[in-house]
C-alpha cells in the first residue's frame, strides 16, 4: 500500500490507497512544515495520530508532498522523521508545489498555491520549475492567508476597517496588543496564526468594498509578482490551489483580466486531484489506470 500526503503549515492530509487506487483511509493531522516547526514538533505531531499507528506496517511507500520542502534542508529533517515512523516504507519528500501541479492538470500551464502560505511554478507537463523561490511569510506570501491576516490586523490598529467592521472584527478574535506581539515573536508557528484572522474575511455578514479590495490588491500584487514572472504566463492556462483561491475565484478572474490571462482550474483541496493523478499514473493495478 502506498500513502500520499499534502502537508501545509496548518494541516496535513493523508490517504493510504491500495494497489487497485482505491482509498483504505484517510486523516488529517496538523501542519507538518519543516521549515517553520522543529523536528520534535514535527515528529510529535506525527506520532500523535491513531490512524497513521494503525496502518503503519500495511505501508510499503510513502510520498509526501509538502510546504516547506523545497529546500534540502528541512527537506531532509522531515524526511528522517518519516522514515522512523514508517519503517517498513520507503518514503519520498517533495515540494507541495509538485502535488498541487500532479492536482490542477497533465498539461503545462502555471500552478499556484493560494492556502496560509502562497507560491507558484510553471508546470511544462512533467516537472515543475519555478522563476522565483520563496523566501516564506515575512518577506513574500502575497495573497496567501497569513499575508490577508497581517493586512486585517494592521488596518484594525491604524482605524482603516470603519467603526461597524472593527466591532465585528474585535468580537471575533483576540486583538489584545500583548496576545497578539506574543504570538507573532514568540510562538513557533505565527504563519498560522497569522492565517487564522483571514478566516473573517470569507464569514463576515457582509462581503463589502472594503473586503472585495482587500482581496483584489493582495490577488494584484500576487499575479504581479508571482504569475506575470513566467514567459508563458499568457499562452497557457493558470490553475490555483488552495482555500483562499476557492473562496476568492471571481475576484481572481477580474484581476487576471487585465493582464490577459486564461484562468484554468481552482481546486480547494489538492488531496483529491492527487489521487486521481496516481490512480492513472502510478498505481499500475489501478480500476483507472
Amino acid at each position: 500500500m502506498i500513502i500520499i500526503a499534502d502537508g501545509g503549515s496548518t494541516k496535513c492530509d493523508w490517504i493510504l490507497l491500495d494497489d487497485k487506487g482505491e482509498v483504505a483511509f484517510k486523516t488529517r493531522t496538523k501542519g507538518l512544515n519543516p521549515a517553520v516547526f522543529k523536528p520534535h514538533v514535527l515528529k510529535e505531531r506525527i506520532e500523535a495520530s491513531e490512524d497513521l499507528k494503525s496502518h503503519i506496517h500495511k505501508i510499503k511507500r510513502v510520498d509526501f508532498y509538502g510546504a516547506g520542502c523545497g529546500t534540502p534542508t528541512p527537506k531532509q529533517n522531515l524526511k528522517l522523521i518519516l522514515q522512523d515512523f514508517f519503517v517498513d516504507a520507503k518514503v519520498n519528500v517533495e515540494e507541495d508545489m509538485m502535488a498541487a501541479a500532479f492536482a490542477a492538470t497533465t498539461e503545462p500551464g502555471i500552478v499556484c498555491i493560494l492556502g496560509t502560505g502562497s507560491n507558484s511554478c510553471f508546470f511544462d507537463g512533467e516537472q515543475v520549475h519555478m522563476e522565483v523561490e520563496s523566501l516564506g511569510y515575512v518577506l513574500m506570501d502575497e495573497a496567501s492567508g497569513n499575508y490577508f491576516g497581517k493586512r486585517l490586523i494592521r488596518d484594525y490598529y491604524y482605524k482603516f476597517m470603519g467603526d461597524d467592521m472593527s466591532r465585528e472584527f474585535a468580537k471575533r478574535y483576540d486583538l489584545n496588543a500583548d496576545t497578539i506581539k506574543h504570538n507573532v515573536y514568540k510562538e513557533e508557528n505565527p504563519n498560522t496564526y497569522l492565517a487564522s484572522f483571514a478566516e473573517f474575511i470569507f464569514t463576515a455578514e457582509e462581503r463589502n468594498g472594503y473586503f472585495y479590495k482587500l482581496i483584489y490588491e493582495g490577488m494584484e500584487k500576487f499575479i504581479e509578482r508571482r504569475v506575470m514572472c513566467y514567459k508563458q504566463a499568457q499562452s497557457v492556462p493558470v490553475h490555483f490551489i488552495g482555500s483562499i483561491a476557492f473562496f476568492s475565484e471571481d475576484i481572481i478572474r477580474d484581476v487576471a483580466k487585465r493582464y490577459h490571462l486564461e484562468i484554468g482550474n481552482i481546486i480547494r483541496r489538492p488531496i483529491d486531484g492527487l489521487i486521481e493523478h496516481y490512480r492513472k499514473n502510478v498505481l499500475p493495478n489501478s480500476t483507472n489506470a
